[in-house]
């Protein structure tokens, strides 16, 4: 639809699939939130030097050991057992928490029981704290009554989807602004610069 509409070039956000790019026969670039997430985790968790770095599913192992080897610290993951379609069954933490932070990181949450079964996987593992990262925050359906219950410290959302609604109704989201690394892939874009320095820094 975007190409036939007339598009001739994609700016997009960590897509689900990197293979994704390959539908278009325009160019894309796939920007990643990692930097911008770097950041956050650096200037707002002060024991952020000993926390451990979680995936909520074994197919998010590559995001997270790419954060915790640039934090410099461990990384876990869960691993769930699902007998039915959006049905979690049993988790298994295959990684140590305890006496840590915990910060859950994965590219999107809609109905949120995924990360909010893993915060409580994490805490009965012995974890001091637990925060969730994530890219694409949908929220729907009992998302915000799940995280209110949830244990969470902050759940983390870049503002790739608009969130002043979802924060209004929930103090725990917060949101890391991506619109400048937007606003720079747009700039380098029109005057054929480099995009690629944006997959590891973030404009200043």
């Amino acid at each position: 639809m975007l190409s036939v509409s007339g598009a001739n070039h994609i700016i997009t956000m960590d897509l689900h699939a990197s293979q994704i790019q390959g539908f278009f026969d325009i160019p894309v670039d796939n920007l990643y939130a990692e930097p911008a997430v770097l950041k956050w985790i650096k200037e707002n968790i002060n024991e952020w030097k000993n926390c451990t770095i979680v995936s909520p599913d074994a197919g998010g192992a590559k995001r997270v050991t790419s954060i915790a080897d640039r934090l410099n610290v461990d990384f876990a993951l869960i691993h769930k057992e699902r007998k039915k379609a959006n049905e979690v069954d049993r988790m298994v933490l295959v990684g140590d928490v305890k006496d840590r932070v915990a910060i859950l990181v994965d590219d999107m949450a809609d109905t949120c029981g995924t990360i909010c079964h893993a915060a409580d996987k994490l805490v009965s593992a012995g974890a001091t704290k637990v925060y969730a990262i994530l890219t694409h925050g949908i929220f729907s359906g009992p998302a915000i009554t799940r995280i209110d219950n949830a244990c969470f410290e902050a759940v983390v959302v870049t503002n790739t989807i608009p969130q002043e609604d979802k924060m209004k109704h929930c103090s725990k989201i917060q949101v890391i602004d991506i619109s400048m690394i937007l606003a720079e892939a747009i700039r380098r874009t029109h005057n054929g610069e480099s995009v690629s320095y944006l997959f590891s820094h973030v404009p200043l």
